[in-house]
């Protein structure tokens, strides 16, 4: 063994971001090569069903239901992986090779030195490589450029066999499509080449504002067709807010400010549009006018247009800038029950009447974002589960729980909340799917999956035959053999 195994400190590795779930591992592998987690998952293979041992890779630990937990298993740090260097490779066609335990904010960080950034991204950036891959990775890049699934070139991966397999869609092709967007299931990412792309040096960062969300989405799809200007979209749904816009002024400039003093958002549902566009200073004025064109082609309420200057990595670390001030008030280490939805465009404007207009009519708990991506910018042979429409919605639910509550920021109100949403969805049949999905019982996994079950079950006998990996999704269950 190049790392270690530490059977003392184990208590961190049964917490996540979630502040839900915390399962107790026997022990915590911090590798420091790709052969110390290939030897750990080999030896537990080469035990068969006679143990009780599963493994589960664990990145920034920002899973939500203890998904990178492993019950008296063992969890594998993925962050002390640092057997192979960061290597950022310039030319026509730019990547980088990173380790599976690397976080994005710090291959925005090397990738800039070079002049080069990846082309999608989180919101958050504090996450690890093989984590964010093992899902999709969305943000408001992800209609352009899809999900970070969709800009990778190769993958590394340990399967639950202990073999080390180098897989891209020309090599080893079906374990590298399983893995992308496989929650764990097939394999632990050691190693990812990332395609990259020329990095703008800032960004114009601009808000507006829709009392009506059927107007709202229009625009937001209006932007994400064809040639949009910008190189990011997104938008989020502000309910019942006194002082909003004051709060941005910090940090975000009205066009109008006389008009926009007078504007005033207490107690509606607003929804906010939120689109930015790379730059370079040289290249200022003609951005300047095409933002101008492109803002007036939208309906928005005309008092309401926002905007900022920033540096492009500061636009891209934005939630950071959050984290930091929630730590320093004690509210970041809380339950956070969040809930990401996937919903087909065609069904977008009864879930919202429904839930922006009744469900969550009065209160929200934290940040709702939506907005459209374009199903072509997906690939179907990965593993995760999208909608089957050309354009579908995320819209996530970002609560955090005031933990001694028992009011509407209580855990069991927002539960409560996310389950009415849920029903609501599964009653009128919309056919949305969920991201970052969590299910306990595999008829409910089943349901999730659809069509695609079958192959996802095939692809886990072929990969995980004895259910070994990311035990904590819950989807298979490891067969005991008691003799």
């Amino acid at each position: 063994m190049d790392g270690y195994f530490n059977f003392e400190e184990v208590h961190h590795a049964a917490k996540d971001f979630g502040n839900r779930y915390s399962f107790l591992p026997l022990a915590v592998l911090h590798p420091k090569s790709v052969s110390d987690i290939a030897t750990t998952v080999k030896h537990v293979w080469q035990m068969g069903s006679r143990s009780e041992l599963t493994i589960a890779a664990r990145g920034h630990g920002h899973s939500l239901q203890g998904q990178a937990q492993a019950h008296q298993g063992v969890v594998i740090n993925m962050e002390s992986l640092q057997d192979a260097k960061m290597e950022v490779h310039t030319g026509n066609f730019p990547y980088v090779d990173v380790s599976g335990g690397e976080l994005w904010i710090n291959i925005l960080r090397e990738s800039l030195k070079h002049g080069l950034a990846p082309k999608s991204w989180t919101d958050y950036l504090h996450l690890t490589v093989g984590g964010t891959l093992s899902n999709a990775g969305i943000s408001g890049q992800a209609f352009r450029h899809g999900p970070q699934i969709s800009n990778v070139h190769q993958l590394e991966v340990v399967t639950g066999k202990g073999e080390v397999v180098r897989c891209s869609d020309k090599q080893n092709s079906d374990l590298f499509y399983s893995v992308l967007g496989g929650l764990g299931q097939f394999g632990i990412i050691t190693r990812a080449r990332i395609s990259l792309e020329p990095a703008p040096e800032m960004v114009k960062w601009i808000r507006v504002l829709y009392s009506d969300f059927a107007t709202f989405a229009r625009d937001q799809e209006k932007l994400i067709s064809g040639e949009s200007t910008f190189d990011y979209i997104e938008g989020f749904v502000i309910i019942n807010r006194t002082g909003l816009l004051n709060n941005w002024r910090s940090s975000f400039f009205p066009q109008d400010p006389v008009q926009a003093s007078q504007f005033k958002t207490d107690g509606r549902t607003l929804f906010c549009l939120e689109i930015a566009k790379y730059f370079n200073p040289e290249e200022m004025a003609v951005v300047n006018q095409e933002i101008k064109s492109s803002l007036s082609r939208l309906n928005h309420i005309p008092s309401t247009l926002f905007l900022s200057e920033v540096a492009y990595i500061e636009f891209l670390d934005r939630v950071h800038i959050s984290e930091i001030k929630l730590r320093s008030k004690g509210l970041w280490e809380v339950p956070h029950p969040w809930l990401n939805l996937l919903i087909p465009r065609r069904k977008i404007d009864s879930f919202a009447q429904e839930v922006f207009g009744n469900i969550l009519a009065n209160t929200s708990n934290g940040p709702i974002l939506v907005y459209p991506v374009n199903k072509s910018k997906w690939d179907n042979r990965t593993s995760v589960v999208i909608p089957e429409e050309d354009v579908f919605y995320l819209v996530a639910f970002l609560s955090s729980v005031v933990t001694s509550s028992t009011g509407s920021d209580g855990l069991d109100q927002i539960l409560i909340q996310n389950k009415r949403i849920l029903d609501f969805c599964e009653t009128a049949g919309l056919g949305v799917k969920q991201y970052l999905p969590h299910y306990s019982r595999q008829g409910e996994w089943q349901a999730h999956f659809g069509p695609q079950w079958e192959i996802f079950v095939q692809r886990k006998f072929t990969y995980d035959p004895l259910a070994i990996l990311a035990p904590g999704q819950r989807i298979f269950q490891k067969a005991i053999a008691y003799s």
